[in-house]
């Protein structure tokens, strides 16, 4: 679920996500649009990091001359997702922001608190509203063509470019061509190369009388059992009676589907005491969680999970995603070279691989470590912490709050 490196220039890039073929007037929707026999920029991928960078490009105005092709498998027409994520200010999606907290709350067998965490709010961004908002931005822009259909393949051979679209060769011309491709795959699998998967169930659900506190988010709650691996809920309330129930396991193989339904159904009636709910929406996602390394070549790049922007030790992107967009967008502006995008001190990758070996191999029970974490730290130095923002004298701290040796000899791995 996260991995990547860019293929060398010449070489087949197989994207393998399946799909349907679409109707057969799509084929012929596909080839007027390529009557235009080049662009400036494709996009591959009309999810989270692709409809971020290619809204944040729009918007600027600085790319009004430019011309843009938008590659998805699919229209976005369902509610499939929702992100959470926390800043401190206003922030370039606010206006999708459904609902925002100040205050969180974490629970464990061995400690529990709610944790007012200002200056920063957990903020929480449903995925229709966010597709709508930025579909709404692109069609404004008669510059960019939105196709839609699979990429199962693409190439870039003797200044052309040629895409596999379902089962259709498309060519077009190669004129410096800047491809940001978000279709995550796996290309550098190593014996070194851990990969864990952080996969989830939600219902959002109302119940027939108050029943969720809607001033506190709860970020993780370890109560539910550990049997199938490191597991947990969060609860993301709208109001009193309406709220968003994950069910989040971090482990290296899916469940069955109708084992997420029931252990919603358990934490609600014997942990929440939420004995009558009615479902009025469901989502499931699976997301990487890997140490692999990702790897930019060609006139092209990695973004999203696909570019290494979800955490390895805890699965958050949305902010990631911002962050690289942001960097990309004032690097094209700029005019200079992709290449010269800094990452984050090679410290953090350190961190999150070290935390990533442990729970790969279950040296230690996560609802301890993560205890651990909030009971003998300020949220407001966690929260800097997962984000890559903290300092090493707050890292040293956090680190000392740990469980010692099981991190040493992680530790001793990665290195």
């Amino acid at each position: 679920m996260t991995k990547s490196s860019w293929p060398a220039t010449n070489e087949l890039h197989m994207l393998p996500v399946k799909m349907n073929s679409p109707p057969p007037f799509i084929y012929s929707f596909i080839f007027i649009l390529l009557k235009s026999s080049s662009y400036d920029f494709i996009f591959f991928g009309a999810g989270c990091a692709g409809l971020s960078l290619l809204t944040r490009m729009l918007r600027t105005g600085k790319f009004n001359d430019k011309k843009i092709l938008l590659v998805d498998r699919e229209q976005k027409t369902k509610n499939d997702r929702t992100w959470c994520f926390w800043e401190k200010e206003r922030g370039f999606f606010e206006d999708v922001v459904c609902k925002k907290w100040n205050t969180i709350s974490f629970f464990s067998n061995d400690y529990s608190s709610t944790l007012p965490i200002q200056p920063y709010q957990y903020k929480m961004i449903r995925g229709i509203d966010f597709y709508k908002y930025c579909l709404d931005e692109i069609q404004r822009h008669p510059n960019v063509e939105i196709m839609y259909g699979h990429v199962n393949a693409w190439e870039r051979k003797d200044l052309t470019i040629t895409l596999k679209i379902d089962d259709k060769d498309m060519r077009l011309d190669d004129e410096d061509t800047v491809i940001f491709n978000s279709i995550y795959y796996s290309s550098s699998m190593g014996i070194k190369t851990i990969m864990l998967l952080q996969h989830f169930k939600g219902w959002l659900i109302e119940t027939p009388s108050p029943s969720f506190n809607q001033e506190v988010a709860t970020i993780m709650d370890f109560r539910v059992h550990q049997a199938h691996g490191t597991s947990f809920a969060y609860i993301l309330p709208l109001d009193n009676n309406r709220a968003l129930i994950e069910y989040t396991l971090m482990t290296k193989e899916l469940l069955q589907p109708g084992e997420y339904d029931r252990e919603l159904s358990d934490y609600l009636k014997n942990i929440l005491g939420v004995k009558e709910y009615t479902i009025t929406e469901q989502e499931f996602g699976s997301i990487p969680m890997t140490n692999e390394k990702f790897k930019f070549s060609g006139k092209g790049w990695q973004i999203g999970t696909a570019g290494g922007q979800t955490k390895a030790s805890s699965g958050y992107t949305f902010q990631f995603i911002q962050k690289q967009s942001e960097k990309i967008v004032n690097c094209l502006i700029s005019g200079n070279s992709l290449k010269e995008i800094k990452t984050a001190p090679g410290r953090f990758k350190f961190y999150d691989d070290t935390l990533l070996h442990i729970l790969y191999h279950n040296s230690f029970r996560a609802d301890k470590i993560f205890t651990d974490l909030f009971k003998k730290n300020r949220p407001q130095q966690v929260l800097r912490f997962l984000d890559n923002e903290s300092s090493i004298i707050g890292e040293l701290k956090i680190i000392s709050s740990l469980p010692a040796w099981p991190f040493l000899k992680a530790a001793w791995h990665q290195l």
